[in-house]
């Protein structure tokens, strides 16, 4: 069972108005959802505050997320877009109804509810000004609370501005793009590390930066999308280089395409051709390059070779200890 409670709060009684939060938690229900291909991912319950008839009270907001964690569900997923606040204290997430920073909710007490939680897997996403606080205890700045199995990933750092662009959070924009395929890696997997990579990638040294915290023996897949090549043919990987530094040998008959009609240079073979399409897919994924030529054609009509990159390697280990 996985679990995800997304928060987007627009409108507060005693602060200003935000703008783009309501729909950054829409974006991330549909992609929470279901997988790529349909199948059913996370059950979501969402909670928005539009407007003065529908608010997020700190109260319902408490709630919920201890009922989000309260039970042993596989993967228990917070996300929460809307005012932040941070004093000596600590940091606070922000009601509808909170009529000053520390009457949010405390993040400690959302960490607390986390770390106490039986669900194997605790991820908390936090899109809102200073949420870099959370997971740090405010009496030591330099150390992290984190049980096993929790991960946080917020937008910004302690103290640091989450910033909206064109109506959207920058952090979730990135957030969801990462969960609709950005992020994925050769098997289709999304994984809180792989978002954090594409999020940290896409945001400059004087934008506001992600903080990513965890205490996990290994990354769970948040999503799954579709993969740039499938798994059968990246299984086919250690049949092609079957041990490390292997170079397959191409020449001519592996090329379909011909750009003269040389009678000297063999005809395409079928099942060569077969094989190179895959290598060729490969190569587009950076798990192969030509070896001495600039490109996969040439290795071919030159009867070089190509070879593993240290991605390639990686994974053909992974098949070759049948982890994929």
């Amino acid at each position: 069972m996985r679990k995800a409670l997304v928060v987007g709060i627009n409108f507060y009684s005693h602060a200003s108005e935000l703008y783009g939060c309501v729909d950054d938690a829409h974006a991330v229900k549909s992609a929470l959802e279901r997988n790529s291909d349909g199948t059913v991912n996370f059950a979501v319950k969402l909670l928005t505050g539009t407007g003065p008839s529908d608010r997020v009270l700190r109260s319902q907001l408490r709630e919920h997320i201890q009922d989000l964690f309260s039970d042993e569900s596989e993967t228990a997923l917070f996300y929460f877009a809307g005012h932040g606040h941070v004093e000596a204290t600590g940091g606070y997430l922000i009601a509808s109804d909170s009529k000053t920073g520390d009457e949010g909710i405390p993040l400690g007490d959302v960490l607390t509810f986390a770390n106490r939680s039986a669900a194997r897997n605790r991820i908390i996403v936090l899109d809102s000004c200073h949420s870099g606080i959370a997971g740090t205890n405010p009496s030591a700045p330099t150390n992290a609370e984190i049980k096993e199995g929790t991960t946080i990933l917020t937008a910004s750092t302690a103290d640091q501005y989450a910033n909206e662009k064109n109506g959207a959070g920058v952090f979730t924009s990135l957030f969801v793009d990462a969960l609709n395929g950005a992020a994925g890696n050769l098997v289709g997997d999304v994984t809180p590390g792989s978002v954090y990579a594409h999020i940290d990638q896409s945001l400059g040294p004087w934008d506001q930066r992600p903080v990513f915290k965890t205490n996990v023996k290994s990354f769970v897949s948040l999503r799954k999308v579709q993969p740039p090549i499938s798994l059968i043919e990246l299984q086919r990987i250690t049949e092609f280089f079957p041990f490390p530094g292997f170079e397959f040998k191409l020449d001519p008959s592996y090329e379909p395409e011909r750009q003269s009609q040389d009678s000297t240079i063999p005809i395409p073979n079928p099942v060569n051709t077969a094989k190179f399409a895959i290598l060729q897919k490969y190569n587009r994924v950076n798990l192969v390059v030509p070896v001495d030529a600039p490109h996969m054609w040439h290795a071919a009509m030159s009867s070089k070779a190509c070879k593993l990159t240290v991605l390639g390697e990686h994974y053909r280990r992974l098949v070759e200890q049948n982890r994929i």
